[in-house]
């Protein structure tokens, strides 16, 4: 088994933590505007000494309430200024955060709560309390529910009278006192499959991520540059990028308005944008549709194909003069446009959560809007590995960040350890066992790692589909080049013990409608009223035969079904993240699957 290590140039000291960058900003930089939070439609700046302030107060109510070091406190709300806030001032008591996705079920928060034994939750509205509050009998553990945005008193301004009156030595005390071996936050990861597992990351774990991550990025992320968030900040991803930027004194905002991110953009301007790939997938796929539909179709694709073409020349010597001027006539009349989108001002890009796919990467790199993929779970505190400025291989994640070694096991499963590797789940020893063997933890992903230590992705070790004939077929290949069709919303391969792969295939509920214009369809047709239309099936089976020319014959599609529905995450298909729950899927569209195979 070879292994590739990267020695860290930084060190982690016994009383190193994550949270003392807001007391060292305030301290040395006071008046530098380190959050803009949007209030009444628009930006305010808040500095360092501000911000510190506003987390030393709810800090503060939270020693008068009660909370002691090692406590957990949980925090169930969308992406926001106020979230941050109480991340920090949970933090700077010696408490632990336990994030919880807004878009829970009461379930799913039950487990969360009861799992972690919180002793304080803030919510972010108050339907969040009501099924909270509703839960309380269930949770002897859990003495204060507290809302952050409420007709009220808001969950800011309780804890800033509580703790007016408390000793600020006690929180001096409590800083002093953390040290970087202390358990910061549990993570319960969103999990394709089965109960969700508490992933407890120390301080040092989020110190090793962000020290390496600005590292890594030295020139994205750095005084100056101005970051957007809009992915779940319970998601370990969202979390580390924004405590790194904190920490690098990066200019940062918060949003969960998904739907408006292109006038937000415009506003806030960021340099730098951190997303998922379903998010850079969909913000192509309306750029194409939304040409098709003003008749300049096929100018976008060979704008599209250009822009791969010029990208994958940087890696082959450069482009060439006739390259060059298409590129440079493209550039004019279609990157400019796409690159206005993202607000005029943004260099670069980073990606996780999931595989972002070859093609994606040479059209965005190709556009001026270079994608830096790396690659890690919550169990590694996001990244372990990233591409980065002058080290970029597009197709792979990356290389290693400091601190941190991997290996490929003999049935190519990827191994690794080091300093942003936890140290076990939460109560779960029998998992912890399972996870992490002789000090390797099993990511459960396929990789390969070549001789320059760039890491790829196969896919999931559990996903890999092994047909009746023995084939092994990784479906996030055909799964990748489906989504790339504007039609396409979702689509997930199936095939385990079957004679062939099939697919299911989700449309896309705005491109749908483009569609059926162009179709002569009727306005009031849904989907499940048009799964066996010739037109709409003809064009999916362009789209799958398109798919299958990236595999060989023996895993290409034979057969899929246009479902009625898209998966969505409130439906339950879809992680936080985008990613698709392939036990859900299979079980509610069980009888579709079984038509794929039935005998006509």
């Amino acid at each position: 088994m070879r292994e590739f290590s990267v020695p860290a140039a930084f060190t982690i000291g016994e009383h190193d933590n994550i949270v003392s960058s807001v007391y060292s900003h305030e301290r040395d930089d006071p008046g530098h505007v380190i959050f803009q939070r949007l209030t009444g439609g628009s930006w305010t700046d808040v500095t360092c000494k501000e911000a510190a302030d506003q987390i030393r107060s709810a800090a503060m109510g939270l020693i008068a309430e009660g909370v002691q070091p090692g406590d957990r406190v949980a925090l169930l709300s969308a992406t926001r200024y106020e979230w941050v806030i109480l991340d920090y001032a949970i933090l700077s008591i010696g408490a632990v955060t336990v994030p919880i996705y807004e878009t829970s079920s009461p379930e799913q928060v039950r487990w969360v709560l009861e799992d972690s034994g919180a002793v304080m939750a803030f919510v972010e509205i108050e339907a969040h309390a009501l099924m909270v509050r509703e839960l309380l009998n269930e949770l002897p553990a859990l003495r204060r529910v507290e809302v952050i945005e409420y007709t009220g008193p808001s969950a800011l301004d309780v804890l800033a009278e509580s703790g007016a009156s408390a000793d600020p030595g006690e929180l001096d005390s409590r800083l002093a006192a953390i040290r970087s071996s202390d358990a910061a936050t549990l993570i319960y990861t969103s999990g394709t499959t089965g109960r969700p597992k508490g992933c407890q990351l120390t301080h040092a774990n989020l110190l090793y991520e962000t020290r390496g991550a600005a590292e890594s990025f030295p020139d994205l992320l750095r005084k100056g540059e101005r970051l957007l968030v809009f992915l779940p900040l319970a998601h370990v991803l969202a979390r580390a990028l924004s405590l790194t930027a904190f920490a690098s004194g990066v200019t940062i905002g918060y949003t969960s308005d998904i739907k408006n991110l292109v006038p937000m953009f415009g506003q806030f301007k960021p340099t730098v944008i951190v997303s998922v790939p379903r998010v850079f997938e969909k913000v192509y796929n309306t750029a194409e549709l939304n040409a098709q539909d003003s008749g300049k179709g096929a100018i976008f694709a060979m704008a599209a194909r250009t822009a791969i073409d010029w990208s994958k020349a940087q890696d082959t010597g450069g482009p060439d003069l006739l390259l060059r001027l298409k590129h440079a006539l493209f550039d004019r009349l279609v990157y400019t446009k796409l690159r206005a989108a993202t607000g005029g001002n943004c260099r670069a890009s980073i990606s996780g959560g999931a595989p972002l796919g070859a093609r994606l990467g040479h059209f965005y790199r190709g556009i001026g809007l270079t994608i830096y993929e790396g690659y890690g779970l919550t169990e590694t505190s996001a990244a372990i590995t990233a591409n980065r400025i002058g080290e970029l291989k597009i197709g792979t994640v990356g290389k290693l960040l400091p601190g941190n070694s991997m290996a490929v096991a003999n049935d190519g499963e990827l191994l690794v350890q080091g300093g942003v590797v936890f140290g076990g789940y939460w109560r779960n020893e029998t998992a912890t066992a399972d996870a992490i063997v002789n000090g390797w933890f099993h990511t459960g992903d396929l990789g390969s790692i070549d001789a320059e230590g760039y890491l790829s992705i196969v896919g999931r070790k559990k996903e890999i589909i092994v047909t009746a004939g023995g084939k092994n077929v990784a479906p996030a290949v055909l799964e990748d080049q489906l989504r790339a069709h504007p039609l396409i919303s979702q689509a997930m391969a199936v095939g385990d013990a079957k004679p062939f792969i099939a697919a299911l295939i989700a449309i896309d509920p705005e491109a749908f409608e483009v569609w059926k214009q162009h179709h002569g369809k009727a306005a009031t047709d849904s989907v499940a009223d048009l799964t066996d239309d010739p037109d709409l099936v003809n064009e999916i089976d362009l789209a799958v035969k398109q798919a299958n020319q990236a595999v060989s014959k023996a895993e290409a599609i034979r057969k899929f079904r246009i479902l009625p529905v898209d998966f969505t995450v409130l439906t339950g298909e879809l992680t936080p993240t985008l990613k698709v729950k392939r036990k859900i899927v299979a079980e509610k569209f069980a009888e579709d699957i079984e038509a794929l195979y039935a005998k006509n």
